[in-house]
Parts: C-alpha cells; sequence; structure tokens
C-alpha cells in the first residue's frame, strides 16, 4: 500500500479501487456474435430494405495486444496512429452516455485484413474506414474492424466509429471518466483510455489530437492542446453537433455492440438541467500541437471559469478550477509561472505549446499528469491539513511529468519507473531548495525502505505484474522513490555536473518521442563517458537494494514500524496521491 502523511493529515490511497475484470465474455459490455445461421437471414431481411448492408464481422476475431509485459492485452500491432479526432456531445447528466464519434487516422506496417482497436465500455453503432461501412464485433476488449477490402502495407487508412461514451462504472469496469461535483473529467491512466474512445491504447504510440466538447449553454469544455473555436450549435441533433472529419452515416450498419449496464438507480450523477434540454448548446475545439498518449487524454466538462496568465517566455498558462472556488484557490495558482522557470532551469524549455492546472471537485484520491493540463483534486488546495510545502511539491510533481512521462513516454510500462522516478527526484529536489526538506534525508529513508519495496512490488525497472483486478497495482513506491534512488545513486557515482547534463539530454534526445530503461542507460554511458550498465544493473533489477556509493553507512531496514515508510517526505509524491 501507498505511504501517508502522519495521521495529522487526511488518509490517502493511490487510487480508487477496481473491482475484478470479468469473464472474457462479458467484459467488453459488446454484444455477443450471432450465430451464423442468424447473420444470414438478417443479412437477407436487410437486403430487401437497404442497398448496402454488413454482416457481422467472423466470429473468428479475437483481442490482440502487442505483448506489453504488466498489460499484454494493450495496444494493436499492424498500425500506427497518426491522429484522432474525437467528438463528444454532453446532455448534462454525468450518469449518462454521451454521443461521441472517433476518428482515427494511420499508416499499416503490415498487411491486414482486419483491424483491432482498443475500446469497451461503451456502444458501438457503426464504423467506417475510408468512408465505406465496415464490419466490427465486440471480443474481449477489442473492437475488430474488418473493411470491405484488405489493407496492404504503408497504406493510410482512417477509420471512423460512432459510438457511446458511458461515465457510469459498471461494476465491472471503472470507466475513464472521473464524475465531478458539476460534470466531468478524464483520468485515463494507465489502460481506461479505451473506456472513452476507441484507440491504440498504448503509450507507445503516440499521435496528434483534436478534441471536440458540446455541452449546454452554461457549462465551459477545456481539453488537451490549445483552443481552436467555439461555436453555437442547434442542439436537435447532438450525436452529429458539428462537422467532424468524415462524418458518419447515421443509418446503424453491420452489428451494434451494445453497453449492457447504465448507471445504477441510486447514482445517476448531477442533473442539471431535470432531464430537459438546453435550448442551446456550444462546441468546444481543442488540438495539440504535439503527439500525445492515449493515457494522457484530458477532457474538463463543467461549471467552470478558465484563469489565463503567461508562463516564461510568453507560455499561456491556463487553469480549469470551479466557479465558486476561484479566489479560493488563485494563490496557489499564481505559483505555476515560477514552477515552470525553476524546471526549466533544470533541464530545459518547457516541451509543450500551453500549461495549466485542472481542478476537480472530485474525491480521486490521486492527481494525474495529463498533457498540458495537469488534474487534481480541488480538496488538495482547500484543506488546510496538507502543509503548504506538501502542496508545492505535489504541483512540481505533475509538472515535471509534462517533460518526464508525457514528452518522453515510456516504450513499455516497465518503463514507469523513468517516469515516476524523475518525477518524484524533481519535487523532492524542490522540496529541499524551497523548503529545506533535504533530498539526502529523504533519500536515505528510501534506502532503508527500498529492500521491502523489491520484495512487495519487484525492482523499479521490472515491477510485478499486477494482480487481476488490480490494474493500479503497478503504481507502487519501488517506482516512486525507488526509482528516485536510482537516480540518486546515478548522480554519486557519475557526479552533478554529469547528472545534469544528462537529464537535459534525456529529455532533448527523446522529445515527443518514447524511451526505455535501456535507452536511459545507454544514454548514461555516453554522458559519463563509460560504461554503466553493470552499476545500473543491480539499481534497476536487483532483487536487494544495491550499496549507495558515498554512504556505506546506509543499510537497509527490516523492520516497517521503525520509522522510514512513516516520515511525511515519502509520503509526498504519486505513491501517495497519484497513479
Amino acid at each position: 500500500m501507498p505511504h501517508t502523511l502522519d495521521t495529522a493529515l487526511p488518509p490517502r490511497t493511490h487510487g480508487p479501487t477496481r473491482t475484478p475484470r470479468p469473464s472474457e465474455s462479458r467484459r467488453a459490455g459488446l454484444k455477443p456474435p450471432e450465430s451464423r445461421n442468424s447473420r444470414r437471414l438478417k443479412s437477407a431481411l436487410l437486403a430487401s430494405a437497404v442497398s448496402v448492408c454488413l454482416v457481422a464481422a467472423s466470429a473468428l476475431a479475437t483481442p490482440l495486444g502487442i505483448g506489453d509485459r504488466l498489460f499484454r492485452d494493450l495496444g494493436n500491432p499492424g498500425y500506427d496512429v497518426t491522429s484522432y479526432d474525437l467528438s463528444f456531445t454532453y446532455g448534462g447528466s454525468n450518469g449518462e452516455p454521451l454521443q461521441a464519434v472517433t476518428t482515427i487516422d494511420a499508416w499499416t506496417t503490415r498487411p491486414l485484413d482486419s483491424v483491432n482497436l482498443d475500446f469497451t465500455h461503451g456502444e458501438v453503432q457503426s464504423v467506417r474506414v475510408d468512408g465505406v461501412p465496415a464490419d466490427f464485433k465486440g471480443t474481449g476488449e477489442d473492437l475488430v474492424v474488418t473493411p470491405g477490402h484488405p489493407l496492404g502495407a504503408g497504406e493510410w487508412t482512417r477509420i471512423t466509429v460512432r459510438h457511446t461514451s458511458d461515465p457510469a462504472p459498471d461494476g465491472d469496469r471503472d470507466s475513464g471518466w472521473v464524475r465531478t461535483g458539476d460534470g466531468l473529467a478524464m483520468a485515463n491512466q494507465p489502460d481506461a483510455a479505451h473506456t472513452v474512445f476507441p484507440c491504440n491504447d498504448h503509450p507507445s504510440d503516440k499521435a496528434y489530437f483534436t478534441i471536440r466538447v458540446t455541452a449546454p449553454d452554461g457549462y465551459t469544455a477545456v481539453a488537451n492542446g490549445l483552443p481552436a473555436g467555439m461555436n453555437p450549435v442547434n442542439p436537435v441533433n447532438p450525436v452529429n453537433p458539428v462537422n467532424p472529419v468524415n462524418p458518419v452515416n447515421p443509418v446503424n450498419h453491420g452489428n451494434s455492440a451494445n453497453k449492457g449496464n447504465k448507471a445504477s438507480k441510486g447514482n445517476k450523477g448531477n442533473k442539471e438541467n431535470n432531464g430537459k434540454k438546453s435550448k442551446r448548446a456550444v462546441t468546444w475545439t481543442y488540438r495539440t500541437q504535439h503527439p500525445m498518449a492515449t493515457e494522457l487524454a484530458q477532457v474538463s466538462i463543467g461549471r467552470s471559469t478558465v484563469l489565463h496568465r503567461t508562463g516564461p517566455h510568453s507560455l499561456p498558462v491556463r487553469d480549469v478550477v470551479p466557479t465558486h472556488a476561484r479566489d479560493q484557490v488563485e494563490p496557489w495558482l499564481r505559483k505555476t509561472p515560477d514552477q515552470i522557470a525553476w524546471m526549466e532551469d533544470k533541464v530545459g524549455r518547457y516541451p509543450f505549446e500551453t500549461y495549466g492546472v485542472l481542478m476537480a471537485d472530485a474525491a480521486t484520491g490521486f492527481e494525474l499528469e495529463t498533457q498540458t493540463l495537469s488534474l487534481f483534486e480541488l480538496r488538495v488546495f482547500t484543506d488546510p491539513a496538507y502543509p503548504e510545502w506538501y502542496v508545492d511539491s505535489i504541483m512540481v510533481h505533475e509538472l515535471s511529468h509534462q517533460w518526464f512521462g508525457d514528452s518522453v513516454a515510456p516504450r513499455v510500462w516497465s518503463d514507469l519507473w523513468l517516469n515516476e522516478g524523475h518525477a518524484t527526484w524533481y519535487e523532492a529536489l524542490y522540496a529541499e531548495e524551497k523548503a529545506g526538506r533535504t533530498l539526502e534525508a529523504r533519500m536515505k529513508a528510501a534506502y532503508a525502505s527500498s529492500d521491502r519495496w523489491r520484495a512487495s512490488g519487484g525492482p523499479p525497472a521490472r515491477p510485478k505484474v499486477p494482480a487481476p483486478g488490480d490494474r493500479l497495482g503497478i503504481f507502487r513506491p519501488n517506482v516512486y522513490d525507488g526509482g528516485a534512488l536510482i537516480l540518486y545513486a546515478l548522480r554519486q557515482e557519475i557526479g552533478t555536473a554529469a547528472f545534469d547534463r544528462l537529464q537535459r539530454s534525456w529529455v532533448s534526445r527523446h522529445r515527443d518521442g518514447v524511451a526505455s530503461t535501456r535507452d536511459f542507460v545507454a544514454l548514461a554511458s555516453e554522458t559519463a563517458g563509460r560504461d554503466l550498465t553493470r552499476f545500473l544493473r543491480g539499481w534497476l533489477y536487483g532483487e536487494k537494494t544495491p550499496p549507495m556509493p558515498g554512504h556505506p553507512e546506509w543499510k537497509p531496514d527490516p523492520d516497517p514500524d521503525r520509522g522510514p515508510d512513516r516520515d511525511p517526505a515519502l509520503a509526498s509524491g504519486r505513491e501517495a496521491r497519484a497513479r
């Protein structure tokens, strides 16, 4: 379990509890395949009524994955997504499904008779490939799309899916949507983006995003990237509120992949419009200027105020806060430009087109580094029990992820320590420089606990596979303070000057890309001018923590009740507050 602050502060966990995954036959929430005779009969009947009809996709459709050791079913082989165009229509109740259209542009990397997309927890109404209706079938947590003709290697293709996006948990699977006091936000890490929209849901396949949100008048919608338009629309046809790329014909071709569960009667979410449609709606459009992993997508819909300020080198900074709390949280938000400048002094220029803080009125138990717009619980900033140094360091933790984890994404989920170790490092360094909480003391306490963390969660670069139903089980202290401990040992070994050069080189060399632990070892060796493979192997993959250079007196502490895990410094950071 994650560490917490002392008992004077409210208890927290590292994320919401997820229920065990259902059996293969139910978990996607998609309509089961029809029998062959039933399909033939239905095809015959439909053929007499329409000029174009599609039969259900082949019963041989199977879920695929790219073989990630921690999430074997995530991602799909055979194509590389270049862009997503997402359109959501919000009706005013955060307990009801949104109507959505997802358009995916991709290049094939090998010949494909069918294309697997990660998608579950929604109803698929139709699919088109290059403008032509296509067969589709749900299997596992995949949506298998079979176009009218095979796709060759090196071909550009466009897949358009009309579907619902359900924010309500159904007892089988949490949604990537977070229901807030006045609307919705997103928290897709590590594997929930495909509960919101069809995608190639693995951080190794980054793409550009256009996000359109239509909501009733009075709501504000904000998403990743910069605004690209805000237009009044006619709410009569909320399914297709704008003119998305390659709009889908509303006729339901193919088999409908039905979502079986609705929100429970006792938890329908807010219904501020009392079930009545607004007389006016607005479509908000945002676009990213840099590629992004699906797990970092963010959409906020609520009774919000957007506050604007300017960061270093005229960087636009916008924060999204519940309107009723804007004055209360302003003292925290005005710190962001200086925090960005502090990070730039450490590792180089901020890597994206904008930044900001999204404060959600929701009890998530975590914060999340969604690209250009980090998600925070509102109570972190309004509860006086949280010390100022703690809140400041958490803000820097999520900010530093924009370099480490967002701009440079992990190649596989076992590389998570590169995200969390670096974010914890700069969080602790900020607390040392601004609040006098020494980095060495925190690392000494982490060293004392490190063997226990490795026994519980695995070595930092080879974490244990999460148990069924515990997808958040990868977010443990071994990749947070355990990852930062690797960086501390490396700095001790190669010196501060070389270490600082390594950090800057890492984020500049791999900007807008993905990188692995092997890449980090190679760059560290290059920067130090000697092979560090043997030195880092034990720190990355060893069952026991190696001796700390320069500190032969540091020893592992086998007794968890003797103090190190109770140090408040170990509670700041995402092992306690975030995924």
